[in-house]
């Protein structure tokens, strides 16, 4: 819930950065996913996206999604939420965003295709000059030449440490993924590192009246193929989208047969955050390749 002094505070930020000049009339809580309380902030000027959760838990990460929501928006056609305002108060982080409206149906084609020109903007090195968040969890971005080191290193190794750590992971498990990855660099192809969102499951994308959006990202420079991957696990993307995707960008012969490679680290994550009930999927990936 968001208190009457909470309300206060917001809408004196909000009018303070010449947002509004109306007080806030209603607060309504929203879908926001498992991370965050999301909250609709409403006015007679105009509306908000509310994410709130604690500050000393999760530092920094609003500051990083608001990061990556920008470099969404300046590289690519997607309708992505303009971060307003992020700021702390009483170990309380608060993340304030346009408020999109969700229009009906789901422009699979024009997803498909707006995620492929975002994927030719490139750079020279995989990561990103800030860390940031996949889903409640610390993602480090340090910045590599290689995709499969990176992927490795910066992706893979640091859930599997927590994955041990909390008794989720046996030694089994660990010298699977050793052996995967003496073949990881002979499985991936080689690319230029590509601004892709992270965390592209369904739950994270929406029709709008305007254009296709996209948000909640854990963005950086990686293979494009991890986005494509990510949309195949949990559902919601049909063929058009992907036909869309392919006429725009191409990928790489093979593709089909790597997206389970990718998709090892999403369900890490989700081990790390949810339990150990996501273990069979990595289980029947690493055999796979065995």
């Amino acid at each position: 819930m968001v208190s009457e002094q909470e309300i206060k505070l917001l809408y004196e930020k909000l009018q303070n950065h010449g947002q509004i000049q109306n007080p806030i009339s209603s607060t309504h809580s929203v879908s926001g996913g498992s991370i965050n309380d999301a909250y609709k902030l409403e006015s007679d000027d105009r509306n908000f996206f509310l994410k709130v959760n604690s500050a000393s838990r999760h530092p920094g990460m609003f500051e990083a999604e608001a990061k990556g929501l920008s470099l969404l928006s300046k590289h690519s056609e997607f309708a992505v939420p303009k971060p307003i305002l992020n700021f702390e108060n009483n170990n309380r982080a608060y993340l304030i965003l346009e408020w999109l409206d969700e229009a009906p149906g789901s422009d699979q084609e024009e997803t498909g295709r707006l995620l492929a020109k975002m994927h030719q903007t490139k750079t020279d090195q995989f990561g990103l000059d800030f860390d940031n968040y996949m889903g409640s969890l610390e993602q480090s971005n340090t910045q590599y030449s290689e995709w499969a080191p990176f992927f490795i290193e910066q992706r893979l190794e640091p859930q599997l440490k927590i994955a041990r750590d909390n008794g989720d992971m046996k030694s089994e498990h660990s010298r699977q993924f050793e052996k995967l990855y003496y073949k990881l660099e002979e499985l991936f192809p080689p690319a230029k590192p590509s601004l892709v969102h992270g965390d592209l499951w369904g739950g994270n994308a929406m029709n709008t009246s305007e254009d296709p959006s996209i948000y909640d990202p854990a963005v950086y420079y990686g293979h494009p193929e991890v986005d494509i991957a990510m949309t195949t696990l949990f559902g919601g993307f049909d063929r058009s989208f992907y036909q869309a995707y392919m006429k725009e960008n191409p990928l790489e012969k093979g593709w089909r047969g790597r997206l389970p490679l990718y998709n090892l680290y999403p369900l890490l994550v989700h081990v790390n955050l949810f339990g150990s009930s996501y273990l069979m999927q990595v289980e029947h990936i690493l055999k796979s390749y065995f």
